[in-house]
């Protein structure tokens, strides 16, 4: 007799298994449920798979979805109503401000000197941010450029990567990039070039990933950016040089859904960036201050391997 009710519920736990399988696309993309579904939509734009979402839905279905949560005009406004707020760090040049917009949350570095951001490469097969900030004695640090599989196992960065004045990618020397770099003089300076051409500008720190989000005072998404809405990262400079890193929360219902490349460009455009450049976002968006991370990682399994980072370290000035 037990082992009939236990067959029966058994089959009526898979029947309906199956009938979720079967259905939930469906209800996900065309149900009721829009928040549920702007942040399905926007993870698959945004991963390295997002063909995946004309599975379900047409191109332009799937791009208005992905933009519902990230209108033109976010404003976005400094939260400073009191020290729980804000992390200071006066010895370090540091200032780390909480922001939120009208989908998002997220956190603002403001690093008063260019000369003390490198960029650390991790070691194979990656490394955590809080590990690479500690190897290097950093006060604090942002996630760097993508990333792509390694020979053998792990992930390696994609793209070029410059770290104090070398070249430590695998990259050749003819090959072409959208370089994210500091030169000698602290400048962040936003181009495609070839490793060679980087090592002719006296590019000491640099990473590759895109899109630009503003260069020169020019502002340069249009619409909402088509990346979706997710979590993101970037890094901009404002025309007096400090250093502006900045990493928006997502896919988190109830706290941040996160932001489009036109809200991480307006954040810029409020503290004043003259340059900035979108970073890695989705698991890898990711900040950490004395030793901490200080941001609502959206990777249930906390910090992921990373292949590069932007480290806030006054050993750069020395090198």
């Amino acid at each position: 007799m037990k082992r009939g009710r236990l067959r029966k519920a058994a089959l009526f736990i898979l029947l309906n298994a199956v009938f979720l399988i079967a259905t939930g696309p469906a209800i996900l993309f065309y149900g009721p449920f829009d928040a549920v579904k702007t942040l399905a939509v926007g993870a698959i734009l945004t991963s390295r798979h997002p063909q995946a979402a004309e599975l379900f839905l047409p191109p332009e279905r799937a791009r208005e979805i992905a933009a519902s949560y990230g209108a033109e005009g976010v404003t976005v406004e400094p939260v400073l109503t009191g020290q729980e707020n804000v992390y200071l760090d006066p010895a370090g040049g540091l200032r780390i401000e909480k922001i939120s917009g009208r989908s998002f949350r997220g956190l603002v570095m403001l690093v008063s000197d260019p000369q003390s951001v490198r960029v650390a490469a991790a070691a194979k097969p990656g490394q955590m941010l809080t590990q690479m900030a500690a190897e290097y004695g950093a006060a604090a640090g942002v996630n760097g450029g993508g990333y792509a599989p390694a020979p053998g196992g792990g992930i390696k960065a994609d793209g070029l990567v410059i770290a104090d004045g070398r070249v430590v990618s695998d990259t050749a020397e003819d090959e072409t990039f959208g370089l994210i770099g500091l030169d000698a003089a602290g400048r962040l300076v936003l181009a495609e070039m070839t490793a060679a051409e980087a090592l002719e500008r006296d590019i000491r720190q640099a990473v590759s990933f895109s899109p630009f989000l503003i260069r020169d005072g020019q502002a340069l998404i249009v619409g909402d950016g088509g990346w979706g809405v997710a979590p993101r990262a970037g890094i901009g400079q404002t025309a007096d040089g400090a250093i502006i890193f900045v990493v928006l929360d997502g896919r988190q219902p109830g706290w941040s859904m996160g932001a489009t490349l036109r809200d991480l460009m307006n954040v810029f455009l409020e503290y004043g960036a003259v340059q900035a450049a979108n970073l890695d976002g989705g698991s890898s968006a990711e900040m950490v201050y004395a030793g901490q991370v200080v941001n609502r990682l959206w990777n249930v399994f906390g910090e992921r391997y990373q292949p590069t980072a932007w480290l806030v370290t006054p050993a750069a000035a020395a090198d």
